[in-house]
Formats: C-alpha cells, sequence, structure tokens
C-alpha cells in the first residue's frame, strides 16, 4: 500500500496481527473438536429441509432435536440423514416428514458404510451448491448488465469509489418493509439493512414464512429474505443499479441464517459471535462454533459480513476503549481467514460515538478511521453513525452525520451506515431516510478527493492519536494472547461487558464431536 498518511509503524501492525492470529487460532483449536445444534439445523437446511410441523416447529429443529433427544448429537445430522436416506431411498425432507410425524426413527436404523452414506448424499449437496453459486452469478450478471449500459468498466462489487450508502427498513412487516426499501433505493440508497425483530436473535429457532408483525423491526425468514430480494431486483432494474440487501446472521441461529441467506441471494450480513455475547448474554462457546460455519457460508456464497465492534463504543468511552474496537478488528479479521473469508468481504466494524462537546472530537475521529483503513486496506469497512450522544435536536443531529459523513469520503470507508436526525426519537420515516441521503451524497460528491489532498502534520494530533491507539492495542493483544479470548471475555476488556465462558445463553446446545462426525459443506465451501 502506500505510504501511511499517519506515519504508522507497519512492524508494529504485523506484531498486533501476529498476535491476533495466535488468539484466534487458539479459539480454532477448541472449535474444531465442537457441533451445536444451530449448525446442525444449518446442514439439515442446506440438505434441502424447510418447512414446519402441525405445531409450527420447523422441521430441522424436529431433526436435530431428535439426536439430542438420542444423545448422539455429536455424531452429526448429517451422518443420520445419509443413513437414513441408504436405509430408505428417501429425500432429506421426506425423512424430516416422517420423523415429524413419528413414523421414522433415525437413530435406530441399521449403520451403512460411510462411502455408501456420502455417495447417497452428493446428490444433494451439488444441487445446494448449484444454487448458491447460481446466486452468485445472479448478483455478477445484475451489475454487469448496468456496467455495460453506463459504459464504465468499473464494478462497485467490494470495492467502491464511495462509500455504499446504507440504510434501514424496520417497520415490523415485510411487506411494509419492501415500500420503504423500494423507495429508499430510488432515493439513492445501495445498501437496504432489514432490521431484524428485537429478540429474535435469542430464539433457537428460525420462524417460517412471511411475517407480518415485529417489534423494531422484521423477523429474518427464509421467505422474507426471499420476498425482499425480489422486490430490490425489480427496482432494481427500474433504476439501473444493483441494491444490495442485508439481514441479521448473529445470535443463537447464526449459522442457521447465514444459509437462509446464500440460499435467497442476500449481499450482507450482520455476523459477529462477539456482538452476541457482549450484548445478548450468548455463551461464548456456543456462539464462536456457530460463527466459524456461518463465516464459511458466508465467504462461499460472496457475501460480505459486518462485525459490531462500534456497539462496544456505546458501553465504554469512544476515547478510552478505542483500543479495543482495533483489536477486536484485528480477531474478527483472523476468525474470518480461518473459516476461508477473503478480506474483501470484511466488513470491520467502528463508529463515530464521540461526545460532540469533545475539543478537536473530529480529528481524533478522523485519525480512527483512517487508521482502521490504512490497517486493513482490502476491507470495505462497516462505519457507523453517531447513537450514543443523539439527543433528540434533529437540526444537531444532521450536523453530527455530517460529520461522520465527511469522515467516511475522507478515509474511504466500505459501507457508510447513514444517522438519521430522528434518531433518538423514533425508527426513521422515509423522509429521515431522504435527508439523511441528501446530506451523504453532497458531502461525498464535494468532497470526493479530499482524502488524496490533505495530508497530517507530522506529530500532529491526527497521527499521534493514531499511535496511541495502535501501541495500547498490541498492549492488549500481547494480554490475550497471554490469557486467552475466553478470559478476556470473562474480565470486560470488550465494552465494559463480563462474561463468562459457561454463562449466558445456548451452552446446552454444545455438543463435542463422535467419531462418526462429518460435514461435507465445510471442505466444499472453504
Amino acid at each position: 500500500m502506500n505510504k501511511s498518511k499517519l506515519n504508522l509503524d507497519f512492524r508494529k501492525v504485523a506484531h498486533a496481527k501476529q498476535c491476533a492470529k495466535n488468539i484466534a487460532d487458539s479459539v480454532q483449536n477448541f472449535v474444531e473438536g465442537y457441533t451445536t445444534v444451530a449448525v446442525e439445523r444449518t446442514i439439515c437446511r442446506l440438505l434441502g429441509v424447510d418447512n414446519v410441523d402441525e405445531n409450527g416447529v420447523p422441521l430441522p429443529n424436529v431433526l436435530v432435536d431428535e439426536l439430542k433427544y438420542n444423545g448422539v448429537l455429536g455424531e452429526g445430522i448429517m451422518f443420520f440423514l445419509g443413513n437414513t436416506m441408504v436405509n430408505t431411498c428417501l429425500s432429506p425432507q421426506q425423512i424430516a416428514e416422517k420423523v415429524a410425524a413419528n413414523e421414522l426413527e433415525i437413530c435406530k436404523l441399521p449403520i451403512y458404510p460411510k462411502t455408501d452414506i456420502t455417495k447417497a448424499l452428493q446428490p444433494v449437496i451439488n444441487q445446494t451448491i448449484n444454487r448458491i453459486n447460481e446466486q452468485k452469478q445472479r448478483r455478477i450478471d445484475f451489475e454487469k448488465q448496468f456496467d455495460k449500459d453506463k459504459g464504465s468498466s468499473h464494478l462497485r462489487t467490494f470495492a467502491p469509489s464511495t462509500p455504499y450508502l446504507y440504510v434501514i427498513v424496520a417497520t415490523g412487516n415485510i411487506y411494509e418493509d419492501v415500500v420503504q426499501a423500494q423507495a429508499a433505493a430510488r432515493q439513492g440508497a445501495d445498501i437496504i439493512a432489514v432490521i431484524r425483530t428485537t429478540g429474535q436473535s435469542l430464539l433457537d429457532y428460525v420462524p417460517f414464512g412471511a411475517t407480518t408483525e415485529g417489534f423494531g423491526g422484521t423477523y429474518a425468514t427464509q421467505e422474507n429474505f426471499r420476498i425482499m430480494r425480489a422486490a430490490l431486483d425489480e427496482v432494481g432494474q427500474e433504476i439501473g443499479r444493483y441494491i444490495r440487501l442485508c439481514n441479521y446472521c448473529s445470535g443463537l441461529c447464526m449459522p442457521e441464517i447465514a444459509a437462509m441467506g446464500a440460499l435467497e441471494g442476500l449481499d450482507v450480513m450482520l455476523n459477529d459471535a462477539l456482538y452476541g455475547i457482549l450484548f445478548r448474554d450468548i455463551n461464548p462457546q456456543r456462539t464462536l462454533i456457530d460463527q466459524y460455519f456461518s463465516r464459511v457460508i458466508n465467504g462461499f456464497a460472496g457475501v460480505i459480513i459486518n462485525t459490531g465492534e462500534d456497539n462496544y463504543l456505546t458501553t465504554a468511552d469512544a476515547v478510552e476503549a478505542a483500543h479495543t474496537v482495533l483489536a477486536s478488528d484485528m480477531i474478527n479479521e483472523q476468525l474470518a481467514l480461518l473459516a476461508g473469508l477473503p478480506e474483501t468481504q470484511m466488513g470491520l466494524g467502528h463508529a463515530f460515538e464521540m461526545h460532540p462537546d469533545l475539543e478537536n472530537g473530529f480529528l481524533l475521529e478522523l485519525a480512527q478511521a483512517q487508521m482502521t483503513r490504512e490497517i486493513f486496506p482490502n476491507a470495505p469497512l462497516k462505519y457507523m453513525p453517531p447513537t450514543k450522544f443523539m439527543t433528540g435536536n434533529i437540526f444537531r443531529g444532521h450536523i453530527q452525520d455530517a460529520l461522520f459523513n465527511m469522515i467516511g469520503i475522507w478515509t474511504n470507508q466500505g459501507l457508510q451506515l447513514l444517522g438519521m436526525p430522528t434518531e433518538a426519537i423514533h425508527t426513521p420515516f422515509m423522509s429521515d431516510r431522504f435527508l439523511s441521503i441528501e446530506n451523504a451524497k453532497y458531502i461525498f460528491n464535494n468532497m470526493k478527493n479530499i482524502g488524496d489532498e490533505v495530508v497530517f502534520r507530522e506529530n500532529g494530533i491526527v497521527q499521534t492519536r493514531a499511535k496511541k491507539v495502535l501501541d495500547d492495542t498490541i498492549s492488549l493483544l500481547e494480554t490475550l494472547e497471554r490469557e486467552g479470548l475466553f478470559t478476556a471475555l470473562e474480565k470486560g476488556i470488550f465494552g465494559d461487558v463480563k462474561r463468562s465462558k459457561t454463562g449466558g445463553k445456548g451452552l446446552d446446545g454444545v455438543a463435542k464431536k463422535g467419531k462418526r462426525y462429518f460435514n461435507s459443506f465445510v471442505n466444499l465451501m472453504k
């Protein structure tokens, strides 16, 4: 890359990343030995199992609960489904329906050789891989169509020349979300994030079908994904731009929702175990195991992940805790690489969250954003707007968002989640989104090349701040390398929130892998 504008010592950066790699390797050594109910339900979905039983219980849950009840979760659903296919010549969907109707006990059938089991599974696995590849190709073809129309050779796939304008819809009703999403696309949005209903991350199942009720957001379901994907493709054809769709695969169903997104052609997914641990009290062991498979799927599907480091600054001070954000970004980068996720799909998170009355706060924010860009030059980066100090004064809030947008274009962020002037009042109306998009487009156009033109004074405020944050990050990572990530979480190093390795929700859904365990999708997708 070009010489650091911050005069960073990249030997220090390399050392920090090596520490982060050692931390991630330690986590991965643990992850490799275990599976979870969510991982096994994900395999069911990737093998074509869908729908619910007569009581509304999703069929993937029915199958995996059968394994758990019989004490063989650690042997894995792929083994039992494949073995049942050999025994019965039924498809995975048919097997699930018979298990739900109490007509079949998959754990009590004669055991066939693994070669027969894998041979029976292979056509179903191939069908799923082909479907995900078709969705990837659909995205490429859509972009090429409009690239050709515009006579341009530049595809804004993962490295936009200006940040993607990223806005949210959150009505609770997927059909109302469609209306607002299409309106936002027409106003200039590049990414539509359908906010997930409050509390869904704590459900240990994925609801089924289209939903019209939700609080603070809309349920993440496969049918809702399909509806919104079709709506964005429709408006994209109308306005001549590809509109990206974002949803959430964090929480207790992290890999399941990642699989649903891959099957339905989502482009961006919130995907961060640390967020679930800290802010939803999900058990660290459970969600780190889930995260690995979810990132394997996202990597293969061409999905940009978003990590949640920005949230640390809503519970901890943005000046004092800046190094925890960078340290977490580095650990997340290494965990993602272990899952086969390329740097160009890592929307590592950070945020504009310093107190607006802080003297030279803008310069400190600029230092943080420029440092993040230089340390992760190939990552899209997800830059989050001010929320903690938004007061309901919409005029002041609009100025705070404008300063945030200035730094976004100055430091070439990838995904700019636009702030709303009404942030502290309510979920945004369409008019709020229009004002936010107008604000960003005005600033992005007028300041497009400011980052190329302006240099920072040697050892000035910006350079000094960036160097201090990097030094503090190294110190923290060296401590984490000695003590391990689980210990760091117990001490409350991230976000001032303490989480126990054996506490939180979902630990009972973790099982040590048995001798028969295999998951063909991991090797195929990596």
